[in-house]
């Protein structure tokens, strides 16, 4: 019992240390990462702005907004965005699909990309 205790005392300091990855995605701190990007999308009505809408952005296939016109390059790309194709993405979208149109530089931060997404994930398609 006594080797048990500092073992778990250690594994209890170590907590804030683990990964973001490990912790919970938060919709709520993505809706104020999604300030970065209202200047050209909309999450809550099937209306582009400068870039498309991204209401039912998660299992859609990319370049498939109706009325947008996209780049060739993501107009071809062959994707469904998922978690891992939207945190690629939105990690350095130039570098991810080369030709897009997007000129955002992309979140650094791996728990404001899970978090944003877990955001967009509210917004279903109609």
């Amino acid at each position: 019992m006594r080797k048990i205790i500092p073992g778990l005392f250690a594994c209890l300091l170590m907590l804030p240390l683990m990964p973001i990855g490990v912790q919970a995605a938060d919709a709520a701190k993505g809706k104020r990462v999604f300030n970065k990007c209202k200047a050209c999308h909309v999450l809550d009505k099937p209306k582009s702005k400068l870039g498309p809408h991204l209401m039912g952005i998660v299992g859609r296939a990319s370049g498939t907004v109706e009325g947008f016109k996209y780049s060739k390059a993501m107009r071809s790309a062959d994707l469904v965005w998922d978690e891992a194709t939207l945190d690629a993405f939105l990690t350095k979208p130039k570098a991810f699909l080369k030709g897009t149109k997007m000129s955002f530089n992309g979140l650094k931060k791996a728990s404001d990309r899970a978090d944003i997404i877990e955001y967009m994930k509210s917004f279903p398609a109609q």
